[in-house]
C-alpha cells in the first residue's frame, strides 16, 4: 500500500517551540483551528498535547489533506478530526457549518501568509474575526518584515525565492499585518522571537475576557 505521508522537515525543527508558545497562549477550552495544515505532521504533533480539546486541521490542496489524514491513521489519533476543504478567501469557511464538540476559540497559521497572496492573510483575518468569541486567540507563524529591523540575509533570500516562484508571495510587514488585523477587532498580544529568524504573533479578539 502506498504511504501517502508527505514530510516538511522544517516541522521537525520548529514544532517544539511552537508548541511552547502555544500553551503559553492559546485559550484553556474549546477546539483549535489550524488553517493550511499542510503536511500534518505539526497537527499530529500537536493534538495530543491540547487533548482532550479537539485540534482541526484544513487544507485546500487534496494532496496535504491525504497527507493529513494518512499522518492521523499512522499515529492513531482520536483526538483529530477528518482535514477539512478550506480556503481562507472563501467566505463562510466550511467549519461555520460544522456541529463541532467544543466551540472553536483558537485558529493558528503556520507559515501560511508569506505563501500565499495578501487577499489570503485578509480572507485569514476575516475568517478569524467571524469565527472566534471575544478572548479568542488568533496565532501567526513565520518570517517577516519589521519596521527598524533589519532583515536576516537568509530571510531577505527566502523572499526573493518567493517572488520568483510568485509575484504576489512574500514576506510581510508586520505593522500591517497587525493594522489589517486591528480593524477586525482582532487586537496584537505579543511577538515573540522564534527559532531560525521567525516569528510568533498572537491576537486576541474583542473586549471579552483575557483567557491567557
Amino acid at each position: 500500500m502506498t504511504d501517502r505521508r508527505q514530510y516538511a522537515p522544517a516541522t521537525q525543527r520548529n514544532r517544539e517551540a511552537i508548541a511552547a508558545v502555544l500553551q503559553e497562549y492559546l485559550p484553556p477550552q474549546g477546539s483549535i483551528l489550524e488553517i493550511a495544515s499542510g503536511t500534518g505532521e505539526h497537527a499530529c504533533f500537536f493534538a495530543p498535547l491540547f487533548s482532550p480539546r479537539w485540534w482541526i486541521t484544513s487544507d485546500p490542496d487534496p494532496l496535504c489533506r491525504e497527507s493529513i489524514l494518512a499522518w492521523q491513521e499512522h499515529q492513531g489519533l482520536a483526538c483529530l478530526q477528518p482535514p477539512l476543504d478550506l480556503n481562507v478567501q472563501s467566505s463562510p469557511w466550511p467549519v461555520e457549518a460544522e456541529i463541532l464538540p467544543e466551540p472553536i476559540t483558537a485558529i493558528v497559521a503556520i507559515n501560511l501568509i508569506h505563501i500565499s497572496p495578501w487577499e489570503s492573510c485578509l480572507g485569514l483575518l476575516n475568517g478569524a474575526e467571524r469565527i472566534l468569541p471575544a478572548g479568542g486567540r488568533l496565532y501567526l507563524y513565520g518570517p517577516y518584515r519589521q519596521d527598524g529591523v533589519t532583515t536576516a540575509p537568509s530571510n531577505e533570500a527566502f523572499d526573493q525565492s518567493l517572488r520568483s516562484r510568485n509575484p504576489a508571495w512574500g514576506l510581510r510587514q508586520l505593522e500591517d499585518v497587525i493594522e489589517a488585523a486591528k480593524k477586525r477587532n482582532l487586537h496584537n498580544q505579543a511577538v515573540i522571537a522564534m527559532p531560525a529568524n521567525n516569528l510568533s504573533v498572537i491576537f486576541q479578539k474583542g473586549s471579552g475576557k483575557n483567557l491567557h
